[in-house]
């Protein structure tokens, strides 16, 4: 059986999902970019901690990486209106090249504090075009009753590769290099360049010259289409508190298991990897989930528990106390992101897509520099346990905006 796509035009033929090769290839190369990302978070910290012994300097490489989330409403009208692979493709390659740069540096003693700044800033930027236009790209590639599948499984991969790749990443680094995690991270997103390159990913491109004006009205057309859709409001308004806390937690989540804590590069990998687990199932139960229960309820008691789980995270220090609060923040936050991206597919018509996701991006990634500049200041001077405390409480809190009775009807 075919239909069009999920938000195409009746030219757009797409077969029923276990027939959909193209999306198949499209999962696997994001598997193996989600890989090289995990072995990149843990690589970088101990970079930045092995050039300067310091939180704040993790906090400004953060920072750095999430300044761009500034240019979130471009980025909107950039995939909307220009050929979403070949947006795709370079924001790749651009980033294998970046990253690749890094590693060799790193590998031969050549690596400055002030390349890693500048380098941060150029994929921060690269990575914000490039995920407004995948996931403006997504429902060209599957039905739309696929949609809840297709976004559950990409974020059950995403937590295989955060199952499988730190525990491999980190005996890597203690073997080799922070360096080679550089390398690994590079190659993964040739390999995702490689994959888009055999995707037919098309669009309805709007025709009509793209001027000034036209780039502000279309921004505007995004954040009046997101504020009067209540569903997507509210969980805007949930993330902009939760990712705030969650970024506290995770720019200092490696320094506080290596400085804090006093774990080695092995054992991170290894504690983050047996996280995964639970996160795999996470994000396979939402589809179940939904089934019985209404996107209000999942996203708050998910919320709550993911919050509490960076409360915990702080509190001891031993190994096991530490993978059983990091398993509850892995399964909750795989439930919760699969819900919150349907909820913004299925209500968005496809000439939107792209100003919706970065819209909703802005309004909840637009306090990241802040928080991760805090989170290095604040472990700087009082401690990383204090960050995550801080974090987790924040993060707590803003699970309470999910009861908003819009969300029954999404």
């Amino acid at each position: 059986m075919e239909v069009t796509a999920a938000h195409g035009d009746s030219k757009k033929k797409v077969p029923e999902f276990k027939k959909n090769y193209p999306v198949f290839r499209f999962i696997g190369g994001n598997l193996i970019s989600f890989f090289g990302d995990q072995i990149y978070l843990i690589a970088l910290p101990l970079i930045v901690l092995a050039l300067t012994g310091s939180p704040l300097s993790m906090g400004i490489v953060a920072a750095l990486e999430r300044i761009p989330i500034l240019i979130q409403p471009f980025t909107g009208v950039l995939a909307d209106n220009f050929n979403r692979k070949k947006i795709l493709l370079v924001c790749d390659l651009a980033r294998f090249l970046t990253i690749g740069t890094l590693g060799v540096l790193s590998i031969t003693d050549n690596l400055l504090m002030w390349e890693v700044y500048i380098a941060a800033f150029i994929v921060g930027i690269l990575t914000q075009v490039y995920n407004t236009t995948q996931f403006a790209s997504v429902p060209r590639l599957v039905q739309k009753k696929d949609l809840q599948l297709v976004n559950s499984i990409n974020t059950g991969i995403f937590q295989t590769a955060v199952f499988i790749a730190p525990g491999v990443g980190g005996i890597l680094i203690s073997v080799f290099s922070p360096g080679i995690g550089l390398i690994i991270n590079s190659l993964s997103f040739f390999v995702g360049y490689l994959v888009i390159l055999s995707l037919n990913i098309d669009s309805n491109i709007q025709k009509e010259k793209v001027d000034g004006s036209k780039v502000f009205a279309d921004i505007k057309e995004g954040f009046i289409f997101v504020i009067n859709q209540k569903p997507i409001l509210y969980t805007n308004l949930a993330m902009l508190f939760s990712i705030f806390g969650t970024t506290l937690f995770l720019t200092m989540l490696v320094i506080h298991l290596k400085s804090t804590v006093g774990l080695d590069a092995a054992r991170i990998g290894y504690l983050l990897s047996i996280g995964g687990v639970a996160a795999i199932v996470g994000a396979l139960m939402t589809n179940v989930l939904k089934r019985y229960y209404s996107y209000r309820s999942i996203l708050f008691v998910a919320g709550v528990v993911g919050g509490g789980s960076i409360i915990g995270f702080g509190l001891y220090n031993s190994f096991i106390w530490l993978v059983i609060m990091n398993a509850l923040g892995t399964i909750s936050a795989a439930i919760m992101s699969p819900c919150v991206v349907t909820i913004r597919q299925k209500l968005s018509p496809d000439h939107l897509l792209g100003r919706v996701q970065a819209t909703s991006r802005f309004m909840t990634w637009i306090l990241m520099p802040v928080s991760a500049l805090m989170a290095g200041i604040i472990g700087e001077y009082f401690g990383t346990t204090l960050t995550l405390f801080i974090g987790g409480t924040i993060a707590l809190l803003a699970s309470f905006i999910y009861l908003h009775p819009s969300l029954n009807e999404a």
